[in-house]
Formats: structure tokens, C-alpha cells, sequence
């Protein structure tokens, strides 16, 4: 019966961070690259008919800092960004393990290391606010901090994958 419980729980907890990880890596930058959409949209429409606006630009370039950043989280989980896999496609399963798993460990490395003054430069940066929203800046790198986080986080997912793996393919 105990079981039965921490079994409930720990299925709960998965389905709990799976829904945050879907609201982060999938809705927010789904959301925030239709209002830059749009907002895109009305800047040209205002530029050639009305009388151009100051601020569209300014929203624009933080809705592509949120959008890129979260956006790329989503890419990772799903193994669909950009690789040059010439020369590892060619090597045997057990060479390329070991190269995801070098390369992977060299990414937690920078990452990690990046993590701490990369947030306290986010924090730094609360005082100064965006010249025409008047947007704290923040707000506006706050992604990045979600981004390293998650990053390293599905990065020693996937090395602790190959090696509990390790040999299985032989």
C-alpha cells in the first residue's frame, strides 16, 4: 500500500514538471511570438499608412529574446536543432555514445559556469528599465537564466542516459 502511494506521488510529480516544462518550452514562446507577430504587423501597417511607433521595435527585440531562448528549449527536448553529424555519423554507436557524452559534458561545464554571473547580471540589470516600455531589463534576460537551467538540466539527463546505457548496443 506504501508503495502504491510513492508510486501516486512520483507519477504526480511527473506530470506536474512535465506541465511546467510545456508551459515554458512550448506556451510562453508560442504566445510571445504571436504578440511579436502581431505587433510586427502593426509597426509596418503604422510605418507606411499612419504615423511610425517607437515602441513595437523595442517589444519586438525582447519578444525575440524570450522567443529564441524558450523556443530553443522546446528544439533540444525534441532532438530537432541544428547538428553537424558528418563525422559521428560515421563512427560506431559506442564511439558516438562516448561523443555525445564528451560534448554534452563539455556544454553542463559552460553552462554551469556561465550560471551564477549570468544571474547576477540579471539581477544587476533590475534597476535599468527599457528606454520607450519602460520594461525593467531583468525581465527581459530572464529567459536566459530559465534557459541555462533547463539546459543543463536535459544535458545531464542525456549523459546519464548514455552511460547507464553504456555497452547495451554491443
Amino acid at each position: 500500500m506504501e508503495a502504491d502511494k510513492q508510486h501516486e506521488k512520483r507519477n504526480i510529480g511527473k506530470i506536474a514538471a512535465k506541465g511546467l516544462l510545456d508551459i515554458v518550452e512550448l506556451h510562453v514562446p508560442t504566445v510571445v511570438f504571436a504578440a511579436l507577430f502581431g505587433v510586427f504587423i502593426m509597426q509596418i501597417v503604422n510605418r507606411y499608412f499612419f504615423r511610425p511607433l517607437t515602441w513595437p521595435e523595442e517589444f519586438a527585440l525582447i519578444a525575440f529574446i524570450w522567443t529564441a531562448l524558450l523556443g530553443g528549449l522546446y528544439a533540444k527536448r525534441t532532438d530537432q536543432h541544428v547538428a553537424f553529424t558528418v563525422v559521428y555519423d560515421l563512427m560506431p554507436l559506442q564511439v558516438q555514445r562516448l561523443m555525445r557524452i564528451l560534448g554534452n559534458l563539455l556544454l553542463v561545464t559552460a553552462f554551469a559556469i556561465a550560471l551564477l554571473p549570468s544571474l547576477d547580471y540579471v539581477r544587476f540589470m533590475a534597476f535599468k528599465r527599457s528606454n520607450v516600455l519602460r520594461i525593467p531589463m531583468n525581465w527581459a534576460y530572464a529567459p536566459f537564466i530559465v534557459f541555462l537551467v533547463v539546459m543543463i538540466g536535459r544535458l545531464g539527463w542525456d549523459i546519464y542516459r548514455d552511460i547507464r546505457t553504456w555497452g547495451d548496443d554491443r
